[in-house]
C-alpha cells in the first residue's frame, strides 16, 4: 500500500510539471493550443455603404475641404467673417466695377468689420480687404478705421500682414493723425528698428514726417536723456554735436547708448532704412577710433550695397571707402560686382563709385571689377545724368561744373576720430597743453601723453589709414584710363556717336573733356591720333550744309552743341584750327546769325593769337557792317 501511494505522488508531480511547461521553456515540444480569432464587431450600416461605394477624387477633395474648414472655424474666431469679406473683396477690387457699387461694397465690408478690425487685421486675407477699403472709402470712414486701430498700432507694426495696412493708413493720414502716430512710437523706436517687420513702419513714418518729427524719432536713438527731455532740445538744432553742446551731454554716455542701439540692428542685417543711415552718420561724428573701425569692418560687405541707395547711406559708403584698410576696400569692391551698372545710374550710388575711383590704389582690382563692367555700357553712361559722373571724375576730378557743392562736400567729408588732419591738429593742441603744464610748478608731476607723430604728420598707430590713397592721383588716373584701355573705348564711342552726344545735355560734357584731352592733359600724347579724329568728326558735322528741310537741327544751331563747340574753340586751339579749315572758312557770313554766331565770335574771343589770326580777316568786314559785335568793344564797355 505504501508503494502504491508513493507511485501516485510521483505521477501527480509529473503531471504538474507537464502542465506548467511553456513553449519557450521546451521548444522541441509543439503546442497543441489552437488559435481562435477574436470576433470583430459588426460594421455599421454607413460603413457598409462606404465600403460598397468608395469616394471618387472630387468627393475626397470636397470632404477634405469640409474637414479643413471645420478645423479653421474652431481655431480662428472670425473665420466665417473672413470668408464673407473675401467674397466682397473679389467684387470690389475689380477694375470694371462702377464707383457707386464699389462704395456700397466697401461700406458693407466696414460695417461687418466694425469693432473687430484690430483682431482680423493680421490675417493675410482681411488685411488685403482692409487695404482696399481704406483706399476707396470716404474720409469719414477712413477716420473711423484710424480711430479704431490707433490703440493697437504698435502690435500691428510687428505683424507681417498688418504692416501693409499700417503703411496704407499712414499714407492717407492727416497731419494731426500722423503726429499722433509718431507720438505712439515714443519709447519703441529702437525695439521696432531691431525687428524685420517693425523697422519698415518706423522708416515709413520717418519718410512722411516733418523735420521736427524726424528729429523726435532720432533723439530717442541718441540718448535716454534726450528721450526723456526731448522738449528741451531746440527745433533748429539738427546735428547731434550741436544738441550735445547745447544740453551739456557727455560724449561717452551718448556713444555707449548709440552703440547699444546700432549693434543689434547691424547684426541682424536690417540696414536698408534711411533713419539708420542718419544715426550711423551722427555716431561717426562722436565715436572713438576703435568703435568706428568696428562699424566700418561690419559694413565692408554686401551690407553696404543695400545702404548706398539713400543720400546718407551713400555718405557712409564714401566714408567706408575712404577710411577702410586695403582688405575692407577689397571687400567693398568685390561686393559691388554685378551691381556696377545699377549703381552707376543711381543718383547717390554713383558717388560711391566716384569715391572708389578717387581713393583706392588697387587699380588692377578696379579695372577687373568696375572698369570692365562700365565699358560694356559706355554709350548709355555718357548719355545719363548720373552715369557720366564716374567718367568725368577720371577725366576731370572734383570739377564744380559736374558735381554740386553738396556732392563735393560728401567726397571731402571726414570722420573726426580717424581723420589724419584732425588728429594732427589734436596732437598739436595736446603738445601746447603739455608745455603749459610743464611750466606750472604746482602741477610738476602731471603729464599728458602725446601720440608719436611721423614726419608726414601721421600717427605711428595710423600707418594703415589713407584718406585719399597712397598712390599719386595722376598715376592712379593714368592706370585706370590709359593702361586699362578705358579712355580708348571712350574715344571710340565719342567718334562713332559724335552727333548724338554733342547734341545731348549730358553727353556734350564728356565730349568736351575727351576732346580737350582731360584735366592735366591726361589723354596726351598717348591718344593724340584718336583725339584728332574726334576733332575732325565734329568739324565734319559743322561742315554739313545748312538745310531747312532737315529734320535734325544743325550742330552749329543746336542749343547744346553750339555752346560746346564754342568752349572747344576757346580752350583747344588744335580743334579751332581744324574747324576753321574744314567747316567755317569762307562761310562765316552764313553762320553769323542766331545761335551759330556764338561759334563765329569765339574765334575773336580766344586768348590764342593764332586762332584770332585765322578768322580776323574774314570776320572784320562783318564787324564793320554791324553783323557781328566786336567782343573787345564789349569788354571795354563792361569795364
Amino acid at each position: 500500500m505504501a508503494a502504491k501511494k508513493q507511485q501516485e505522488e510521483v505521477d501527480i508531480k509529473k503531471r504538474k510539471r507537464t502542465n506548467t511547461e511553456t513553449p519557450s521553456s521546451n521548444p522541441k515540444k509543439k503546442s497543441t493550443t489552437k488559435f481562435v480569432p477574436s470576433k470583430k464587431p459588426k460594421p455599421h450600416s454607413d460603413d457598409k455603404d462606404k465600403n460598397k461605394a468608395p469616394l471618387n477624387a472630387r468627393e475626397r477633395r470636397h470632404h477634405a475641404k469640409e474637414l479643413t474648414d471645420a478645423r479653421k472655424q474652431k481655431r480662428r474666431r472670425h473665420y466665417t467673417l473672413e470668408q464673407e469679406l473675401a467674397r466682397l473683396w473679389e467684387k470690389m477690387r475689380r477694375h470694371e466695377i462702377a464707383k457707386e457699387d464699389r462704395s456700397k461694397l466697401v461700406t458693407e465690408a466696414l460695417t461687418k468689420m466694425k469693432g473687430k478690425i484690430h483682431e482680423i487685421a493680421g490675417s493675410h486675407i482681411t488685411s488685403r480687404v482692409l487695404q482696399t477699403c481704406v483706399k476707396h472709402c470716404s474720409q469719414a470712414e477712413r477716420d473711423q478705421v484710424f480711430e479704431e486701430l490707433r490703440p493697437h498700432f504698435l502690435n500691428l507694426a510687428y505683424s507681417a500682414y498688418a504692416v501693409h495696412l499700417v503703411k496704407k493708413m499712414l499714407d492717407n493720414a492727416s497731419k494731426k493723425q500722423l503726429a499722433g502716430f509718431i507720438s505712439t512710437l515714443r519709447g519703441h523706436v529702437a525695439p521696432l528698428l531691431r525687428h524685420m517687420v517693425g523697422s519698415v513702419v518706423v522708416e515709413h513714418a520717418y519718410d512722411l514726417a516733418s523735420a521736427a518729427q524726424k528729429q523726435e524719432l532720432l533723439l530717442e536713438l541718441y540718448s535716454t536723456e534726450l528721450q526723456l527731455f526731448k522738449d528741451l532740445v531746440p527745433a533748429k538744432e539738427t546735428r547731434l554735436l550741436d544738441v550735445m553742446s547745447k544740453l551739456g551731454l557727455q560724449k561717452g554716455s551718448v556713444s555707449r547708448h548709440m552703440s547699444k542701439v546700432i549693434q543689434p540692428i547691424l547684426e541682424k542685417g536690417i540696414v536698408d532704412h534711411s533713419i539708420l543711415h542718419r544715426v550711423l552718420l551722427e555716431y561717426f561724428s562722436i565715436a572713438d577710433k576703435t568703435s568706428v573701425a568696428e562699424i566700418i569692418q561690419q559694413l565692408s560687405s554686401p551690407l553696404l550695397i543695400r545702404m548706398i541707395g539713400t543720400k546718407d547711406g551713400a555718405k557712409i559708403g564714401i566714408l567706408c571707402v575712404k577710411y577702410g584698410n586695403a582688405k575692407e576696400r577689397k571687400k567693398i569692391i568685390k561686393g559691388l560686382k554685378g551691381h556696377i551698372g545699377k549703381t552707376a545710374y543711381h543718383q547717390y550710388g554713383c558717388m560711391v563709385l566716384v569715391s572708389i575711383l578717387s581713393v583706392v590704389d588697387d587699380t588692377k582690382l578696379i579695372t577687373k571689377v568696375i572698369i570692365r563692367e562700365l565699358q560694356s555700357i559706355l554709350k548709355e553712361l555718357v548719355l545719363d545724368k548720373n552715369g557720366r559722373r564716374p567718367l568725368l571724375q577720371l577725366l576731370h576730378p572734383n570739377c564744380s561744373r559736374y558735381f554740386s557743392p553738396d556732392e563735393l562736400a560728401s567726397m571731402n567729408s571726414s570722420i573726426p576720430s580717424l581723420s589724419l588732419k584732425d588728429q594732427s591738429e589734436a596732437s598739436s593742441q595736446t603738445e601746447t597743453s603739455k608745455v603749459s603744464i610743464g611750466n606750472d610748478d604746482s602741477m610738476e608731476d602731471s603729464e599728458v601723453k602725446v601720440p608719436e607723430v611721423n614726419e608726414d604728420k601721421t600717427s605711428v598707430d595710423d600707418t594703415d589709414l589713407a584718406e585719399s590713397g597712397k598712390k599719386d592721383p595722376l598715376v592712379r588716373r593714368q592706370e585706370l584710363l590709359i593702361n586699362s584701355g578705358f579712355a580708348e573705348s571712350l574715344l571710340d564711342i565719342c567718334i562713332e556717336n559724335v552727333g548724338e552726344l554733342i547734341r545731348s545735355n549730358f553727353g556734350k560734357e564728356v565730349i568736351y573733356e575727351v576732346a580737350t584731352g582731360g584735366s592735366e592733359g591726361i589723354l596726351h600724347p598717348t591718344l593724340d591720333d584718336k583725339i584728332n579724329s574726334l576733332h575732325k568728326a565734329i568739324a565734319s558735322l559743322a561742315a554739313v550744309p545748312k538745310s531747312e528741310d532737315s529734320q535734325e537741327e544743325h550742330v552749329l544751331e543746336n542749343f547744346f552743341s553750339n555752346r560746346t563747340i564754342r568752349k572747344l574753340i576757346l580752350d583747344c586751339p588744335d580743334f579751332a584750327s581744324i574747324l576753321w579749315k574744314e567747316a567755317l572758312k569762307g562761310k562765316c557770313e552764313l553762320w553769323a546769325h542766331g545761335h551759330s554766331c556764338k561759334v563765329i565770335t569765339a574765334f575773336l574771343e580766344s586768348t590764342d593769337s593764332k586762332v584770332q589770326k585765322l578768322a580776323k580777316k574774314e570776320l572784320q568786314p562783318l564787324i564793320d557792317n554791324g553783323v557781328l559785335k566786336n567782343p573787345q568793344a564789349k569788354e571795354q564797355a563792361s569795364q
